[in-house]
């Protein structure tokens, strides 16, 4: 899991182009294993480079450059206790504010 959520976003700012694959296994394939988390290329044959590089055009154009592939996480939505901290803190800021200019808020 932790491969999962840091290599995205690593492959992202380096531009390195990537995918991925449902199923350990079908990767596992790929390398003749059982199973595997993930897989880089360092060598390509010559007759294979072309080939390669338009995946690797297709693979930046489904997962580098398309925005909605990014997990956006809680929605900007706060939970009911991170609501009632946050509405404390603003009525403790306001009491501040009333104190330097001298005001009564109850």
């Amino acid at each position: 899991i932790e491969m999962v959520c840091w290599l995205p976003a690593l492959c992202r700012k380096k531009d390195v182009p990537y995918c991925i694959i449902k199923g350990k296994g079908r990767l596992g394939m790929l390398v003749h294993k059982k199973a595997a988390s993930c897989v880089a290329l360092t060598t390509v044959r010559q007759e294979d480079k072309a080939e390669l590089d338009k995946l690797a055009d297709n693979f930046k154009a489904q997962f580098n450059d398309n925005a909605e592939v990014r997990r956006r996480w809680g929605g900007g939505i706060m939970g009911i206790k991170s609501q009632h901290v946050t509405q404390r803190r603003e009525k403790a800021i306001q009491i501040e504010q009333a104190k330097k200019l001298g005001l009564q808020i109850s």
